[in-house]
């Protein structure tokens, strides 16, 4: 990506600093953005993540749908998959109507979920079946589904 289209980003999207690793980051989620692929980005606490899957989303062709962003570290435990997939009338106590999923909601959106290294492990293993079965599935399917943009420090080992 040419440098002046670099700084044409950093300028809408209100990013100071010129550093080369900043602006191949900025260059690989442009590159990503026409791509309905999920993303994962990693990054100290304070260096801006929650940028990029703006960048990515309004750069794509989903830039019309909705773009939802979730700290998941701010969710209660016990409500996460209520929130993030949703649920039905009567499927728990205090379940009094249906509701729809961040991941419903944002469907041919983005959707970005900050912290989701906070969330407990199964679920992220249910995040991780619906990744896999949006990576699987026809390009036309993928295309409905919401893009997953993901951000965690630090990185698990």
């Amino acid at each position: 990506m040419k440098e002046e289209s670099i700084q044409q980003v950093k300028q809408r999207f209100g990013i100071i600093g010129n550093d080369a690793t900043l602006n191949r980051a900025i260059d690989v989620a442009m590159q990503v953005a026409p791509t309905d692929l999920s993303v994962l980005i990693t990054g100290e606490s304070g260096v801006g993540k929650e940028n990029f899957p703006q960048i990515i989303h309004q750069n794509s062709h989903r830039k019309h749908g909705t773009y939802i962003a979730v700290n998941c570290g701010a969710i209660p435990e016990g409500t996460i998959d209520s929130e993030l997939f949703g649920h039905e009338k009567g499927s728990f106590t205090g379940a009094l109507a249906d509701r729809k999923g961040y991941f419903e909601v944002a469907d041919g959106g983005t959707i970005f979920l900050d912290e989701v290294g906070e969330l407990p492990i199964p679920t992220q293993a249910r995040l991780l079946r619906v990744c896999w079965r949006a990576a699987n599935s026809s390009r036309s399917d993928r295309r409905k589904c919401s893009r997953q943009t993901s951000a965690s420090w630090p990185p698990r080992t």
